[in-house]
């Protein structure tokens, strides 16, 4: 087994004014050797956006960019002519393959949004750009992972062009879980989006990570209760 941590307390943290952002791997101005990626897992960027603010026309290619809000809303516009309300309990997910441009505003002129942005390198690349949103109930998330991103659309999450899958899932304190790794050669990064846990004889709190590889399966057991978001993703 290889571990990593992740400390909330260690991240980049940017602050522009209307955009705060926690960077769980190196991104823009915030640079870490140590942190580039977790295997194909490229961004995990924890982002509060001011009411009414938000993100200008900007391009992506060739990344597959998974957007979580936490609370309240965000509208979506892309050079595909999509334009789509992301809301809380929402995943949306874009591929940005041989090239699209978008914008993301929070919706709101009185609230802020608070959303994860999260982005996997792609499986195949110069795919025809994408986009797809869903909405997840989290009742049927209670004391069990919930698949919320897959590459098998079986599973009822929405589709990646990577060979990645993204769980949530609400636990009562006192829980023990037991998660089996989807593919050989995927390792896991666990976030905690509330509560504390302990897995691999380490202790986490809200907005703490760990990422895990050689292993098959991890046992997760909560202290509190608690929200996490699972990433499952190739390491090479």
């Amino acid at each position: 087994m290889k571990t990593i941590i992740h400390r909330a307390n260690e991240r980049g943290y940017n602050n522009i004014g209307w955009l705060k952002s926690y960077h769980s791997f190196s991104f823009a101005s915030y640079y870490d050797p140590e942190k580039i990626h977790f295997g194909l897992l490229r961004v995990l960027n924890d982002d509060t956006v001011a009411p009414g603010m938000g993100f200008g026309t900007h391009p992506h290619d060739n990344m597959e960019i998974v957007s979580i809000p936490l609370s309240g809303e965000l509208r979506h516009k892309d050079s595909t002519g999509r334009e789509e309300v992301i809301k809380t309990n929402d995943v949306q997910i874009m591929s940005g393959g041989s090239g699209i441009a978008h914008s993301e505003y929070n919706n709101s002129r009185e609230h802020e949004v608070k959303f994860l942005q999260v982005w996997v390198f792609p499986k195949e690349r110069d795919i025809e750009p994408r986009y797809e949103q869903k909405t997840f109930f989290p009742e049927d998330r209670d004391n069990k992972f919930s698949v919320v991103v897959s590459p098998n659309r079986e599973e009822g999450g929405v589709w990646i062009n990577q060979d990645a899958f993204f769980s949530l899932g609400n636990f009562d304190a006192g829980e023990t879980i037991e998660y089996s790794i989807k593919n050989k050669g995927n390792g896991v990064y666990v976030f905690v989006l509330n509560g504390e846990v302990e897995i691999a004889t380490e202790t986490l709190g809200t907005r703490d990570a760990i990422g895990i590889n050689d292993v098959d399966t991890i046992i997760v057991k909560t202290n509190s209760k608690t929200e996490l978001l699972l990433i499952d993703v190739p390491m090479n």
